[in-house]
């Protein structure tokens, strides 16, 4: 029996859905995503592109990351040309690719309403390739601002305008607040010099949210010393001004177009049918292309034309309605290969977000819920976190992370410095060794006991954590008929070494003092235990865990062995990021079992520290972590490239 053979032209958020639901449901079936680049563009982060807030690959998700380890994914890099619906075949500049199935995705593109001079003189943010370009002519306007002595050039070098007050006008307005204060400190401008503006055809901003946070949005803006020209209508544009419907022009070298978003032109080559305007094809409520029912052919995305019954408008160009629209197309494939009912296209968008800049924004979510400030903000990064887990990309998800977090310059982003620092991880080398020492001389005596080190023949007999002793101080472990008060508790407590992993029991009455409470140690007072004995929650599970002497036995054998192992690869540098979360987590479980004391809390500290990479610095991490890192990708995803010829020509 022949596979299933289903095109998916356009890697866009629509695209990139319907191929991994397809992938999920259709195991046995061959799926082809034919896209004109080798990467999904995360068209919500351009604007941090464009003012350099992050690093130009930030906005870009390889397919081969997304999915190479799918088996019955192929990836190719090529332009479609041409679709022959009768013989159900998809022409490309490089070869041809037959289907059974196919969905058409390729977005939308920028609406320029036929405005003079808007293409030829002002910058869309559409793409990659836009970001890159609006980066670059920034920096060499403000370069040519800084060497300008004419006030009235100057000036208008130093005049950036936005078209458009959707969210990506506003969004790439909150990018430039924040790039004006790099840019000045750089090119040694005041940053009063410097001004930003929307220009806007309607009366209000931001139509899409609910007008009391729009006007929130406003009001920051206008706090920022934004220039909001509402009632402002172009009417044309050249390369050193923008003209104004009845109105003076505006001097400037710098206009981003955000106004609108039309179908991809490139639609009207494939013989389907369009609307009137924007070169939207037409879907019903399955997303069929209308006139090609009983053909196999699917629309989504921004390219999607589908009128939603509830407001009588075809979707909105925007991320939910696209993803959506990808997985009804898409499982309405599934449906129609398996014999099921197939599912209408239903309208369902949770709310929408808009930062402005790096540190603020505003969100209106699930309909109910207004936020605003640090708090849209953290619902933002949060939005962008469940993403990279919904495409299941561990790599993009690190990524993220870093980028957005960690490795960003100039306090952009929402700690405001104090999350990202591009410090020296040489200076908790003498840390990370001194720590692994510690647990290498705790975890030494579990095995010497009573011996001696120099002599490997007298290890691991008495004291020992390898003899037929029960060291843990649970009581279901200790079967001898012997009372069960506190002093006989404390007896068995002060049998146990006192180490950084075990210290097992509590010392209270150890040596005949009351403890007392201290974070280090002091002559002639008696450490305290973090707890004195076990919390009653987490005795069920340690019940569960360690049920009897045999595996108790086992286990402290185990824990021994693991410990020198933990502190083995600290001193060399091994893993360090894991072996320190191990540390901390095992710390933990010492303080719970009532084996710890608060004098060695500072165990747990010293490991989250020692998560900030320091094995990269003298340590084998250095060579370890790219080697891995570069092999299992390699081995999962397959080789990244900039190409793909499909898996039967990689």
């Amino acid at each position: 029996m022949s596979k299933e053979k289903i095109i998916v032209i356009g890697a866009g958020f629509a695209g990139l859905s319907a191929t991994r639901y397809l992938s999920k449901k259709l195991k046995d079936a061959e799926i082809t995503l034919i896209d004109k680049h080798s990467y999904h563009t995360m068209m919500t982060q351009l604007h941090e592109v464009a003012a350099g807030r992050v690093d130009a690959a930030n906005a870009q998700y390889d397919l081969q990351r997304l999915l190479g380890h799918r088996k019955n994914v192929s990836i190719v890099t090529d332009k479609v040309t041409n679709i022959d619906k009768e013989n159900k075949l998809v022409s490309t500049e490089l070869g041809s690719y037959p289907y059974d199935y196919l969905i058409v995705s390729i977005g939308g593109e920028p609406n320029d309403f036929g405005i003079p001079g808007v293409k030829e003189n002002s910058f869309s943010l559409w793409s990659y390739e836009d970001a890159i370009k609006i980066k670059r002519h920034l920096d060499i306007t403000v370069e040519k601002a800084a060497r300008e002595t004419d006030p009235d050039k100057r000036k208008a070098l130093l005049t950036f305008l936005v078209a458009g007050s959707g969210f990506t006008g506003i969004e790439m307005v909150g990018e430039l607040i924040d790039w004006k204060a790099v840019a000045a400190k750089e090119y040694k401008l005041d940053p009063d010099e410097f001004t930003i503006g929307v220009v806007e055809m309607m009366p209000t901003i931001l139509n899409m949210l609910p007008r009391a946070d729009a006007d929130k949005a406003l009001r920051y803006l206008e706090k920022k010393n934004v220039q909001i020209l509402t009632n402002h209508e172009i009417s044309s544009v050249a390369s050193d001004y923008v003209e104004i419907k009845n109105q003076a022009p505006i001097a400037s070298h710098t206009l981003i177009w955000t106004t609108g978003v039309q179908g991809n032109t490139e639609a009207k080559s494939y013989g389907l049918q369009e609307t009137e305007r924007a070169n939207r094809l037409v879907a019903n409520q399955y997303m069929e292309a209308i006139g090609f029912e009983d053909k196999g052919i699917y629309v989504a995305g921004d390219v999607s034309a589908y009128t939603e019954t509830d407001t009588n408008r075809p979707t909105p160009q925007i991320v939910q309605a696209a993803e959506a629209t990808g997985h009804t197309a898409a499982a309405n494939i599934v449906a129609k290969i398996k014999g099921e009912k197939k599912q209408p296209y239903h309208a369902n968008y949770s709310g929408f977000m808009v930062s402005i800049g790096s540190k603020w924004g505003v969100a209106h979510v699930m309909n109910f819920l207004h936020l605003s400030g640090f708090l849209a903000m953290i619902m933002k990064h949060f939005i962008y976190i469940i993403y990279t887990l919904q495409i299941r990309s561990g790599y993009y998800f690190f990524q993220y992370f870093k980028n957005e977090f960690f490795h960003t310059k100039n306090e952009r982003n929402i700690g405001r410095g104090h999350l990202s620092r591009l410090g020296n991880v040489l200076w908790s080398v003498p840390l990370r060794v001194f720590y692994g020492s510690v647990w290498l001389v705790e975890a030494s005596h579990k095995i010497v006991g009573n011996g001696s080190y120099l002599n490997p023949s007298t290890w691991f007999g008495k004291g020992s954590w390898f003899t037929n002793e029960v060291k843990f101080p649970f009581e279901w472990l200790h079967t001898a008929a012997v009372t069960t008060g506190a002093s006989e508790a404390a007896g068995k407590a002060a049998e146990v070494t006192t180490g950084a992993s075990s210290a097992a029991g509590s010392a209270t009455e150890a040596a005949g003092k009351t403890a007392e409470f201290g974070l280090s140690y002091a002559y002639g007072v008696e450490p305290m235990a973090v707890f004195d004995k076990m919390p009653k929650f987490l005795e069920p599970i340690m019940k569960f865990m360690i049920p009897n002497k045999e595996v108790a036995l086992f286990m402290q054998k185990f824990m021994s062995i693991v410990e020198i192992l933990i502190a083995l690869a600290l001193i060399a540098g091994l893993f360090t990021f894991i072996a320190s979360a191990v540390t901390a987590a095992l710390t933990v479980m010492f303080c719970l079992s009532g084996m710890f004391y608060w004098v060695n809390i500072w165990f747990i500290f010293v490991a989250i520290a020692l998560m900030n990479g320091s094995g990269r610095a003298l340590g084998l991490d250095k060579w370890v972590q790219p080697w891995i890192q570069k092999h299992l990708g390699r081995r999962w995803y397959g080789k990244v490239r900039a190409i793909y010829t499909g898996r039967s020509k990689s």
